[in-house]
């Protein structure tokens, strides 16, 4: 009886082995066998077709293919070329010496937004700084002459003309204030010239300043990717509006640079020229041909619990007027080093981007009423706005 059992167990263990190896490597005998085991996955796939939209009609929020659509044709790549400067040689009078020894040439490219059907672009000083030959390529492969109409280096900004356009596609201006931290944005360009390219991030701060990058600074911050030849192209919302231009990145090797430096890309912090200050240097560069701005002719400086103490301030409000430029506005008028600005025509001031900004939109001729403080009094003083002088970049 014992050997019985021992033959049957030794039978099941054969049996139950062989099964197990059928199972592994021939598993569809077992299914012709009707064998198979009954535990299975069932694995679901997505439908190839995207999902009904809401019942409100709103387009899917994973997309913004619309805007880019709206503002992409409106979005040029700009190449420019620079003769470099040789020294004056007599053999240059030469035309043989001139063919084989030709002047070298610098190119450089970037990017611009048209504003206007008759062929305005916005784009960024130093895309066409110094250039020479400037031209534009529309999204679909148009090529045009551009023509510089004005620049104004304290934002980095320029307007170019194309030639003989006859209508072109357009973008649409964002209202100023639009924008909001969180917001969706895309960045347009060019990058690296490798062709018309959309990135998205969102606004991650507004009005930053004290970046070095320009005399006038209020710039949009985004983590949407922005490259070398980006530069000059557009920031725009989910609705496909312009909100900014896109001007400079922050890098490892120079905390603020331009987007068109040659060291490569930023780190997710990218910078752009806010809609609000395009638009007046824009109004202003098309019809007078470059921008004019208020002037008085002071040094500033935020007031530190240092600067309060040193200059005897009992009040830490305003702003320090540290040094007054001889002849001056603000020389003749009376004004001193030392005195505390409180306001400009009854508009408070607490910081220095405050007064810059305030003066520089007023027109030069204009009086105007600065409030200061002087050995803790206060006074009033009638000030002619002069012209804020033309910066050496600009000439």
């Amino acid at each position: 009886m014992r050997r019985l059992w021992l033959i049957f167990t030794q039978a099941v263990t054969i049996s139950v082995a062989a099964l197990f190896v059928v199972g592994t490597l021939k598993p569809e005998w077992l299914h012709r066998n009707g064998l198979a085991a009954s535990s299975t996955v069932t694995i679901v796939e997505a439908p190839a077709t995207p999902l009904p939209a809401p019942s409100t009609g709103a387009p899917n929020p994973a997309s913004y293919a619309s805007a880019a659509q709206r503002a992409l044709p409106a979005v040029v790549h700009i190449y420019t070329r620079q003769t470099a400067k040789v020294p004056d040689h007599p053999l240059m009078n030469d035309p043989i010496f001139r063919h084989f020894f030709s002047t070298p040439e610098r190119a450089g490219l970037g990017s611009g937004v048209i504003i206007d059907p008759q062929g305005f672009v916005l784009t960024n000083n130093h895309v066409i700084e110094n250039a020479d030959e400037i031209e534009a390529v529309l999204n679909d492969g148009r090529k045009f002459e551009a023509r510089l109409i004005g620049r104004d280096p304290e934002t980095d900004l320029a307007v170019l003309r194309l030639a003989n356009t006859g209508s072109l596609p357009t973008i649409a201006f964002a209202p100023a204030d639009s924008l909001a931290v969180g917001d969706v944005v895309l960045a347009i360009g060019n990058p690296f010239g490798i062709g018309q390219t959309v990135t998205m991030g969102i606004a991650s701060a507004l009005g930053r300043n004290h970046l070095g990058i320009n005399t006038f600074e209020n710039y949009i911050q985004t983590d949407a990717a922005i490259n070398p030849g980006n530069s000059g192209g557009a920031l725009i919302d989910g609705a496909g509006r312009l909100v900014g231009i896109n001007t400079a990145i922050y890098s490892r090797e120079s905390p603020t640079r331009n987007a068109n430096s040659p060291s490569g890309g930023g780190l997710g912090i990218g910078f752009a020229i806010p809609v609000s200050i395009a638009r007046k240097v824009l109004e202003q560069i098309i019809t007078n041909g470059e921008v004019v701005r208020g002037w008085v002719g002071v040094e500033m400086r935020e007031i530190t619990p240092e600067l309060a103490e040193s200059f005897d301030l009992g009040s830490k409000h305003g702003v320090l007027i540290y040094s007054v430029f001889n002849g001056s506005p603000a020389d003749k008028s009376g004004i001193q080093p030392g005195d505390v600005l409180l306001a400009v025509d009854g508009q408070e001031v607490l910081v220095p981007r405050e007064m810059l900004d305030l003066v520089a939109s007023l027109p030069p001729g204009q009086v105007a009423t600065f409030r200061l403080l002087r050995d803790s009094r206060k006074i009033e003083l009638k000030i002619p706005v002069g012209r804020r002088p033309t910066p050496l970049a600009a000439r």
